[in-house]
């Protein structure tokens, strides 16, 4: 190939991308909205013990319904070899279903988001958000008790609406 090939061959490379459309967000202005993509509403990553399958969805935050939970610590006994992030501790607030009143608290430190936890839950009261900012400047505040994985997390900021476009790639609306 000859230099003024190269070059043009190069240089054509470049000005092609200049009509495609970006897909570039300002994070943290602007984040994508993983709660709806393809139109559809995506949630996390959840378990259907009657079928024995994981369904597909975006692996974050943990939420823990504690009316669910009866404290049988397979959630920590399944991490226990992975991350090792679970430990059970004791709520002052007495349950019906949960006569002992431990329930899992999760160090995001050591969390590796595998969803092994998910999986062994067999009352579903664990389940993994979409939410994924979890940074901080103290490792401390990583620690999540089960009042704090109780609560839904609030999303903040402007959130984008994610568009795959086949002919063009993929960008945002």
């Amino acid at each position: 190939m000859s230099f003024f090939a190269g070059f043009f061959l190069a240089l054509w490379a470049g000005v092609k991308q200049i009509f495609k459309h970006r897909y570039t967000l300002r994070y943290p202005e602007q984040k994508l909205d993983i709660f709806m993509i393809n139109n559809q509403k995506s949630g996390g990553y959840e378990f259907d013990a009657k079928k024995q399958v994981g369904t597909a969805g975006f692996k974050g935050r943990h939420i823990l319904y504690m009316d669910k939970c009866t404290g049988c610590s397979l959630c920590a006994i399944a991490c226990e070899g992975i991350a090792d992030c679970i430990d059970m501790v004791k709520v002052d607030k007495s349950f019906v279903q949960n006569k002992k009143s431990q329930f899992p608290q999760i160090d995001y430190g050591r969390c590796v988001f595998c969803g092994f936890c998910v999986d062994a839950c067999p009352f579903d009261c664990l389940f993994e958000t979409p939410f994924y900012e979890l940074a901080t400047t103290d490792k401390r505040s990583l620690v999540y008790t089960p009042e704090m994985l109780n609560e839904y997390p609030q999303l903040k900021g402007e959130y984008v609406k994610f568009i795959p476009d086949k002919k063009s790639g993929a960008h945002h609306g």
